[in-house]
């Protein structure tokens, strides 16, 4: 199983140090991947630095080089609790407000990047979280890839097609199967162990540049793949707050 990478939470006010050095990691390795820009981000949670002046000039600069560059929400705040119909997480800035509530949110992240010179027509859900609404929303506005789902390579859905992300770190390490799926990182809240094993990961695993995933041939996902994927999203969702609340005890 081939491995991609998925970078979230790229803003100004990100913390620049980490982001630095997992770049450096990535260059090391030739490796390219997939960054999730905020276009007007408001969430103090990822605003952590002070902005960089030249941001965009930056974003531009790595999309001209090879990086894929996905519209990550809009502001990144949470206004609902819907967890959409990529059940993984429990908040959204998106599932459950009005279609055109979401199509304007859409329409003027979509202003920012364009202005900011940044084409891209993948949409990256903060939380995992996005519903019919916003389907209808991202289409309308020149949006017709996700990365989200399960799987081992890109389906179609909805008129949309989806980049799966691993489900399980673990249980995608030991498939022996052909495909490819995306780990998904927050620069910001990494530790020193998390660096460490993302360079280990790099150095032993078939870690590849995002754009080959993009290249894969899409197929068409019927009702039931989106059942059973809609059902292992509620199950990981379950565990991972299972985890955290005996942690907190």
């Amino acid at each position: 199983m081939k491995i991609v990478i998925r970078m979230d939470d790229i803003t100004p006010a990100m913390d620049w140090e980490k982001f630095d050095r997992f770049k450096g990691i990535l260059d090391k390795h030739g490796i390219k991947p997939l960054i999730g820009v905020i276009p007007d981000c408001k969430d103090e949670k990822v605003n952590v630095f002070e902005p960089q002046e030249d941001f965009w000039k930056m974003v531009k600069d790595l999309q001209d080089s090879g990086w894929a560059v996905a519209m990550h929400g809009f502001n990144h705040v949470y206004t609902t609790k819907e967890a959409g119909v990529f059940p993984i997480g429990g908040k959204s800035e998106f599932a459950g407000l009005p279609y055109y509530k979401q199509d304007e949110m859409i329409m003027m992240g979509s202003r920012i990047l364009r202005e900011n010179k940044i084409m891209t027509d993948v949409f990256m859900a903060p939380s995992h979280s996005f519903d019919r609404n916003t389907i209808k929303a991202l289409k309308k506005n020149g949006f017709f890839k996700i990365t989200d789902g399960f799987g081992k390579a890109p389906y179609k859905r909805s008129g949309l097609i989806f980049y799966p992300i691993s489900i399980s770190r673990a249980k995608t390490l030991s498939d022996k199967r052909d495909g490819i799926t995306t780990f998904v990182y927050h620069t910001n809240t990494m530790d020193e162990k998390e660096f460490e094993e993302l360079d280990n990961l790099l150095n032993t695993a078939q870690v590849v540049s995002y754009s080959e995933l993009m290249e894969m041939k899409a197929t068409e996902q019927g009702i039931l793949r989106f059942i059973l994927e809609y059902i292992l999203a509620k199950a990981k969702y379950t565990v991972v707050n299972l985890k955290k609340s005996r942690n907190i005890k």
